[in-house]
């Protein structure tokens, strides 16, 4: 028995490990000769570490004895997991060697990471649920690894179609695997209210309904389907504790004044105009805005964000705060403020003037308001970068979606920004120039290559980088139905993101980068996630082969 069980570990250490093909590529990394077989390999843990570091170590080890089908066994001679307070945050170390490996963090996300790395190093399978025949090493490494930036967030649209918990939380497992560590959820908009509020009851009975979708963009063809859903507050917990697990903070966004539609279509009352309003069926901007002049909003917003933030122990909640003015939908008619009596009124008792600006300064009145509850609670705002018109108050967060110079002019001002420019980070956006190939987008252009090629600093103000958070890619959801086109969207371009996000800007490498996507896509089929392939020149949720003219630039 002991000679076969030595023959057995010769067998799986003579083996040749994985290329190695870790996403984000770690920061400090020097490959080895060697391998260690981690195959019922030994655990050690710090009895230094907390609960969620050991929580993470946990989900590692179980990953591991299902894939290998072995179990692991605690003692010296494997693997050891050590506190290291020396460490900063989100750092971590590896060393592997022939005869075991070493794995130091300073905190339960460091260990998140570290382990996401291991599991990188080895077979896809890892990321499966069944045993699999494989080689079961580590190469010989040593890795030293930080994030570049603190902030490194994916969004999800749930108001334009609706994800369930499951799903949501597949898109979670995605976002660690590639070590993001903030959702952005967007919980509210026009065409649908997502999340439960005790204190308004109509907004899951009413306002999370909508009579059907329009069709495509033809803006006078509607399927007539009833549509929507809602989460309940011990659903959006479950997230919210199944994210923290994984190193993932949730932002929840309650977008305001405008984007209001839904809710308006329940409590009418709080509109300019008084209604009658109807949950939003198209898509585009609509006109119809929560009335800044009537004291009953103000104490709505702060009911509905009283119950959010005890949902969401986020230091940030997202208020929005885009496309307030110029509906798309009914362009004649003019904006709201512009003609509301409340609001001329409550204009006045500011000293706002009339003019073209009047109502951006109003807005800005509305944000600073909201943002005084929110920080009386201990939570900082952010919000889209039309917040930036007029006068914003000190300590708001702005995010940069309209190109870079939003964030541009408020790291200039002195505020802090995430960059999240359309130009470079709008998932919804066709990944392939044939379009006839692929499932219907919003419209737009961005290949991989170019969320790749996305620097962050660039026009930045020199001295100024410093309250440039992170970044955060976005996917919104008008046209997206289904759970594989929603990760056909978001793959690989996420991985993409991760890089930029998470490495120094000396270190990114497009053609490496590209080389271990194969490994990747390995991986995805192993979690059971779909994927786009155009990278490889298939198109499409079907795949189809692209012609070679029509390859992207």
């Amino acid at each position: 028995m002991i000679l076969t069980g030595l023959a057995v570990i010769a067998s799986c250490c003579n083996t040749k490990p994985e290329p190695f093909s870790v996403i984000p590529l770690p920061n400090e990394v020097s490959i080895g000769e060697g391998a260690f077989c981690i195959k019922g390999t030994k655990i050690q843990l710090d009895e230094a570490l907390d609960d969620a570091s050991a929580k993470a170590i946990g989900r590692f080890v179980r990953a591991l004895e299902t894939a290998t089908g072995r179990k692991t066994r605690v003692g010296d001679g494997g693997i050891e997991f050590r506190l290291n307070p020396d460490l900063g945050s989100e750092q971590y170390y590896i060393k592997v060697e022939t005869g075991g490996a070493e794995v130091e963090a300073a905190d339960a996300n460091g260990f998140i990471y570290a382990c996401e790395t291991l599991k990188q190093m080895l077979p896809a399978a890892i990321y499966g649920d069944r045993k699999v025949k494989a080689a079961w090493v580590l190469p010989c490494c040593e890795i030293t690894d930080q994030p570049r930036f603190g902030y490194r967030g994916m969004h999800l649209d749930c108001s334009r179609h609706f994800w369930s918990v499951e799903e949501t939380k597949r898109y979670i497992d995605v976002m660690t695997a590639y070590k993001l560590n903030r959702l952005h959820w967007h919980l509210t908009d026009d065409q649908g209210w997502r999340i439960e509020i005790k204190a308004y009851p109509r907004l899951t009975e009413i306002s999370a309904w909508r009579d059907g979708t329009v069709v495509r963009k033809e803006w006078d063809n509607n399927d007539g389907i009833r549509y929507g859903g809602f989460y309940t507050q011990e659903e959006l917990r479950e997230v919210v504790d199944y994210a923290a697990e994984r190193g993932i903070t949730v932002i929840p966004e309650i977008d305001l004044p405008g984007h209001m539609v839904a809710a308006l279509a329940a409590y009418p009352e709080l509109g300019c105009t008084g209604g009658p309003y109807k949950v939003w069926e198209r898509w585009g901007v609509a006109k119809d805005i929560l009335c800044a002049g009537n004291e009953d909003v103000f104490t709505f917003l702060e009911n509905v964000l009283s119950e959010v933030m005890d949902i969401f122990p986020s230091e940030y909640i997202h208020i929005g705060g885009d496309e307030c003015f110029g509906g798309d939908a009914e362009p004649e008619r003019p904006d709201p403020w512009d003609v509301c009596p409340k609001c001329a009124a409550r204009m006045r008792e500011l000293g706002i003037r009339k003019g073209p600006e009047a109502k951006h300064y109003l807005q800005n009145y509305v944000t600073a308001r909201i943002q005084e509850f929110v920080n009386s609670k201990g939570r900082r705002i952010i919000g889209w970068d039309e917040i930036l018109q007029g006068a914003l108050a000190e300590g708001a967060t702005v995010m940069s979606w309209r190109g870079v110079q939003g964030g541009i002019e408020a790291s200039r001002k002195g505020f802090d920004a995430i960059m999240t420019p359309y130009t470079y980070l709008y998932l919804d956006y066709y990944q392939s120039k044939e379009t006839d190939k692929e499932p219907f987008a919003i419209g737009g252009y961005l290949p991989l290559e170019k969320v790749y090629s996305y620097e962050p600093f660039d026009g930045i103000t020199p001295g100024a980088e410093s309250h440039i958070l992170g970044v955060q890619a976005n996917l919104w959801t008008e046209y997206i139905t289904t759970p594989e086109h929603l990760e056909y969207m978001l793959l690989p371009r996420m991985c993409a993101l991760s890089e930029v996000q998470w490495c120094d800007a000396s270190r990114k490498d497009f053609a490496r980068f590209d080389t271990s996507l194969d490994h990747t896509f390995a991986i995805l089929d192993a979690m059971g996630v779909n994927y786009s392939l155009d990278c490889r020149g298939l198109i499409g949720l079907d795949r189809q082969e692209t012609s070679n003219e029509n390859q992207p630039d």
